[in-house]
C-alpha cells in the first residue's frame, strides 16, 4: 500500500486542470478572487440535491468532525453567499457524510453494524462577517451505487434554506480508494464515481468543490449560492 506522501507526490504530477484549479478558467479565478470568494464558481446558485437518508440533528457545533475516525485529512471550506456574490453571516451551515469504510454514523445497518449512538462525521457552524464556515474532516468514502460526497445544509434558525451534496474531482477519489489502506475494501463491486452517479449529473458544476494538496492532506472549498428570496431572508436576519 502507498503511504500519503507518495499519494500526494503521485497526484502533484497531475496538471492543474485536472486537479480541479482552473478547471472554470482563469477569469473566473480572478473574477472569484476580486469578490474575495473563496472559490471560483462564481455566484452560481448552488442546486438542491436529495438529503439522503442519514440526516439527523446532533446538536454538535463544532469545526473537526472527525471523532478519530481513520482517513486521508480534508479541509473543506464553505462559503454562503447571495445571489449577488455578498457573503452571509450567522448562517448555520451542517455537515455529514460517511466514513472510509462507506458507514454513517447514528444509524442501524451499516458496514460496521448498528450505529446508533455515534455522532462522527457530522457537525455544524455559523458562518462569520465574510460568510464562511470551515471543517476538518476526512475524504468521505464510498457505499454502493454513490460517489464521494459531503451532504450539507444551510439554516435560518429551524429554518431549512438548502440541502446539497457537495462533489469532488474522480482523481482524487480513484487515488484516495485505491491506494490507502483505510479505504480498501474485499470487494469494489457497487463503486463508481461522477459519471456514473444520478445525483452528481444533475447537480452539475456549481455542486463541485475545488480541491487542491496541502500538508499532509487536502483542501476542499466551495461557494454555495442561494437564490435571491432565500439570500435576502437571511440578510434581514
Amino acid at each position: 500500500m502507498i503511504d500519503r506522501r507518495q499519494l500526494l507526490r503521485s497526484l502533484a504530477i497531475a496538471a492543474p486542470s485536472v486537479l480541479g484549479i482552473g478547471a472554470v478558467g482563469q477569469a473566473l479565478a480572478q473574477d472569484a478572487r476580486a469578490a474575495r470568494l473563496i472559490a471560483a464558481n462564481v455566484c452560481q446558485v448552488t442546486p438542491a440535491t436529495a438529503q439522503g437518508p442519514f440526516y439527523f440533528d446532533p446538536r454538535l457545533m463544532r469545526g473537526d468532525i472527525r471523532d478519530g475516525r481513520a482517513g486521508y485529512p480534508l479541509a473543506l471550506r464553505l462559503q454562503v453567499v447571495d445571489a449577488a456574490c455578498r457573503p452571509i453571516q450567522g448562517a448555520r451551515v451542517d455537515v455529514w457524510h460517511c466514513d472510509a469504510q462507506g458507514n454513517y454514523s447514528g444509524y442501524p445497518g451499516q458496514q460496521q453494524g448498528d450505529l446508533s449512538g455515534e455522532t462522527f462525521l457530522r457537525g455544524a457552524q455559523v458562518t462569520n462577517q465574510a460568510g464562511r464556515a470551515a471543517f476538518r474532516t476526512i475524504w468521505p468514502g464510498w457505499y454502493q451505487g454513490r460517489t464521494a460526497h459531503v451532504h450539507f445544509k444551510v439554516l435560518l434558525g429551524e429554518r431549512d434554506l438548502l440541502t446539497g451534496q457537495i462533489f469532488f474531482p474522480d482523481r482524487f477519489s480513484r487515488a484516495v480508494f485505491d491506494q490507502l489502506p483505510d479505504y480498501a475494501r474485499d470487494s469494489t463491486r457497487g463503486r463508481i464515481f461522477n459519471d456514473q452517479d444520478g445525483i452528481a449529473r444533475r447537480a452539475g458544476q456549481g455542486a463541485y468543490a475545488e480541491v487542491t494538496q496541502v500538508e499532509g492532506g487536502f483542501e476542499a472549498a466551495m461557494v454555495i449560492g442561494l437564490a435571491d428570496d432565500r439570500g435576502a431572508l437571511l440578510s434581514r436576519s
